[in-house]
């Protein structure tokens, strides 16, 4: 610090010094730590170990180095932070499930897809792969800027050559102040086609080059559900996500047993937590369709769901699975990066593809030039060797008696300075023949390669024909295209369709089994297994007798229409078991003490109701409409303050026979009768004093019939009964049943 510094104060709003401060912090974390340079794919962190594993000659060709010797000379040479996070760093570039093309080649215990972490640093050892390798080709051939590391000691590479597609291949994440990036790997031939596209086709949409790079390729498979328009939304601007599901398949047993098992889990899913969350979801009985989990997994994931029922169709229980687990997750896309003027903006896939290639014609013509500089040396110290051939004996003669051999041999043979040097350090057994063929040879060479540089340096064509050229051969290195057959380059995660809705019904939950309803006549209700109930042989509260039985199934679904007009859905497999008294109607459905039974019967589609009232108004309504989601019910015919809802009958046939208490019966055809999903109804009956007993609905063509003890009697004359809604009606005929009731 400066003498004139120390002891002065200055005054600084406080506001002021920390928004300075915050913003130094801020730019820090977003230039030097979050956000991955699109021209490379890298963070800082992870640039430096990639170069510091370059300066201690760890290719993927040489011996493995200690971790612990890596970290020390990364933190000690370019990287001042904590070991812990560079080890880290390291370790995640190291692992095939994290990374989709790892950087690093591990030795050792470099962690698990379970969320085991690495053995220490101490323990482990790597080297760089063939992959890191393509990154840093030509990084000794000034083909980037290097800058001083932090103490002035040592030169760090600005940004690597960048000869592999590492950003979309290997994707990026990371978190800095007030942004941040989220970047899903890819399939590296798939990038390289869809970059060799862009070139040719510099016009070329987000659709065409998905057509190339069709979306994701994550480390660890699955299968992409998203639909195409949404990617290329996403794709286009920069910001969006994946769906992304497990991949599983069915495993068939004995005896119609089946289970499934999965073999692939979405990207960033540790299976640990995976199979802790189902088995706490389980446990909370929120998972009704699965019975089981088992983790039977060695080098490869190998999950088995067991279902609770063979009845349940795997489908469906993958459906319940896929929305309460992580067995599909949605990783998100947001092109959050640094540009090539080391600007944070969110690109376009276009637009990242596009700054890489530029960055790639940068280094092509720096390695160019370079090249070309060193070819110029070469032929100059060749020209001179030439010189020496074709003047043998003078040299020979001036370096032996000159008293000043480097300036005569400049004078005599008009040599520049750098030749006469490379003439006077020339060996003896360079003199031989053979020696000036090699160097006619090297030069001639050397002067076409320097015509093909330069020609290449002078044609924005031909460098691009040569990039071109370079992602043909990453590719099939690193890809999928022939004759590349590696499992590096193999595609790991499916395209698959938007999947389509699976209804997970209640069905589905239960077992399907034989019961039948018992409902008593003061409300009591239960069920007993099976369809062969004796009526004579239940018991009841005293006072209380049968009402109904109503076999149906445990996976049925049953209708209560109430007095109070109300439609109540009962599901079959919920009503109380066993040879108690059961329990009340009004507990499982919400009625009041003055409401009472009209109808129970059993849900059935597509089938349609007559509702009435006690007098005499009603409508049609379908079964559909009957269902009701609460315990409180749905309201199906609104009634009047002294009115009461009387009945609820399926419909079977053309007309309607109705009687009121007063004993008049009325036949009219059914399509006077409006059809509504709620409401107050129409006259069916014009009662005084009277009110609604019974209706039926039947086939004209069949004739009316009802009961008489044990005998029925169908009347097929109707024509004194006939008539048109809301008429009063005649008596019925001669044997009709005094109780007013059909059956």
């Amino acid at each position: 610090m400066p003498d004139d510094m120390i002891g002065k104060i200055e005054e600084t709003r406080l506001a002021d010094a920390l928004g300075e401060r915050y913003l130094a912090y801020a730019l820090s974390t977003i230039m030097s730590r979050s956000l991955p340079d699109v021209r490379d794919g890298l963070k800082p962190v992870h640039r430096r170990l990639v170069y510091a594993m370059h300066q201690l000659r760890l290719d993927p060709t040489t011996g493995f180095k200690k971790c612990a010797r890596i970290v020390g000379d990364v933190m000690g040479k370019y990287h001042p932070h904590g070991d812990a996070s560079i080890y880290d760093a390291m370790v995640r570039l190291a692992q095939d499930f994290a990374a989709r093309y790892p950087l690093v080649d591990g030795q050792g215990n470099f962690g698990n897809i379970d969320g085991d972490n690495a053995a220490a640093m101490r323990y482990t050892e790597a080297r760089l792969t063939e992959v890191a390798k393509s990154l840093l080709a030509g990084i000794d051939d000034d083909a980037v800027d290097f800058r001083p590391t932090y103490d002035g000691e040592e030169s760090e590479p600005v940004v690597l050559p960048g000869g592999f597609p590492n950003l979309l291949a290997n994707g990026a994440a990371g978190i800095a102040v007030g942004m941040a990036t989220s970047i899903p790997p890819h399939n590296a031939g798939e990038v390289c086609a869809a970059a060799i596209h862009l070139i040719r086709n510099p016009d070329a949409t987000t659709a065409d080059l998905l057509d190339h790079m069709p979306g994701p390729d994550f480390p660890t498979g699955g299968i992409l559900i998203e639909e195409r328009a949404s990617m290329i939304q996403a794709y286009e601007t920069g910001r969006g996500g994946f769906r992304l599901r497990a991949k599983w398949a069915v495993e068939r047993g004995k005896n119609g047993t089946w289970s499934i098992v999965v073999t692939e889990i979405p990207y960033q899913v540790q299976k640990s937590r995976l199979i802790e969350q189902i088995a706490q979801l389980l446990e909370d009985k929120k998972l009704p369709l699965l019975g089981d989990i088992r983790d039977e997994s060695a080098e490869t994931v190998r999950l088995v769901l067991e279902p609770k029922t063979r009845i349940v169709e795997p489908d469906m229980l993958m459906a319940t699975l896929f929305r309460a687990t992580a067995l599909e997750s949605r990783f998100p896309l947001n092109m959050n990066v640094l540009t090539a003027e080391r600007t944070p903006r969110v690109l376009s896939l276009r637009e990242v593809l596009r700054q890489w290639l530029d960055h790639r014609q940068i280094v092509l013509v720096r390695r160019s030039n370079h090249r070309l500089a060193a070819i110029e040396r070469r032929l100059e110290l060749l020209d001179g060797f030439l010189a020496v051939y074709l003047n043998l004996d003078e040299v020979i003669r001036i370096i032996r008696y000159e008293d000043e051999p480097k300036a005569e041999l400049i004078r005599a043979f008009t040599l520049t300075d750098a030749q006469a040097d490379a003439i006077l350090n020339m060996r003896l057994r360079s003199l031989r023949k053979l020696e000036e063929l090699e160097i006619r040879k090297e030069h001639k060479t050397l002067s076409r390669e320097r015509k093909d540089l330069q020609t290449l340096l002078a044609s924005t064509r031909l460098q691009w024909d040569r990039i071109a050229t370079e992602l043909d051969e990453t590719r099939t290195k690193f890809g999928t295209s022939p004759p590349a057959s590696s499992p590096l380059g193999t595609r790991r995660t499916e395209l698959g369709d938007a999947p389509a809705d699976i209804e997970v019904s209640t069905e589905a939950y239960v077992e399907r089994e034989a019961i039948t309803v018992i409902l008593s006549e003061k409300g009591w209700i239960r069920a007993v297994k099976g369809h062969n109930v004796d009526p004579e042989t239940q018991k009841f509260k005293e006072g209380d007798a049968l009402r109904l039985l109503l076999p149906c199934e445990t996976t049925d679904r049953l209708c209560l229409f109430a007095t109070n007009g109300r439609a109540y859905t009962l599901r079959a497999n919920d009503l109380p078991r066993g040879r108690g008294d059961g329990q009340p109607i009004r507990l499982l459905a919400e009625m009041t003490n003055e409401d009472d039974i009209a109808a129970l019967f059993l849900w059935r589609d597509t089938i349609r109701y007559l509702v009435a009232s006690n007098t005499g108004r009603g409508f049609i309504v379908k079964s559909e409409d009957l269902i009701a989601e609460k315990r409180t019910g749905k309201t199906i015919l609104n009634l009047k303050p002294t009115e009461t809802a009387r009945l609820c009958l399926p419909i079977d046939g053309d007309h309607l026979a109705i009687i009121g208490d007063n004993r008049k019966l009325l036949v009219f055809p059914l399509d006077q009768i409006p059809e509504l999903s709620r409401g107050t109804g129409v006259q069916l009956q014009k009662y005084k004093d009277a009110s609604l007993a019974d209706a039926k609905t039947f086939r004209a063509a069949e004739g009316l019939t009802w009961r008489l003890g044990e005998k029925t009697r169908t009347e097929t004359d109707l024509r004194l009964w006939r008539g048109d809604r809301a008429q009063t009606g005649r008596l019925p005929p001669n044997g009709f049943p005094k109780s007013g009731k059909f059956t």
